[in-house]
């Protein structure tokens, strides 16, 4: 994995990070309010930097992540998980939420 130390597209590491499958979905997740950057509501080709901290909400799920590295390739799954980590609290969240929603699903709330 290569270490930028320039800024790459939002969109770009969205997708180099597999958040999202296509670029595409990435734009359109981040016109349509799902994405935000250090607190903000940003656009696609807002370039981001190490140590930038981003709150992507796909479906049901949010995650609080904060960038680590950058790269402009897509990669596999287990480093693409190296450009990024993931609070704490964030974990904790989607995985009651994900328990909620079997447990309704199952007919018990």
């Amino acid at each position: 994995m290569e270490k930028n130390t320039e800024a790459i597209r939002l969109d770009k590491w969205l997708w180099a990070a597999r958040f999202f499958k296509t670029r595409s979905m990435a734009s359109q997740a981040i016109k349509g309010g799902k994405v935000h950057l250090n607190g903000n509501r940003v656009k696609a080709a807002r370039d981001v930097l190490e140590g930038d901290k981003l709150q992507i909400t796909i479906g049901f799920m949010e995650f609080n992540v904060t960038v680590l590295a950058l790269t402009r390739f897509r990669r596999p799954a287990k480093e693409a998980t190296l450009l990024y980590v993931e609070s704490a609290e964030s974990i904790k969240a989607r995985e009651e939420q994900r328990d909620l929603r079997r447990m309704a699903n199952a007919g018990y709330a």
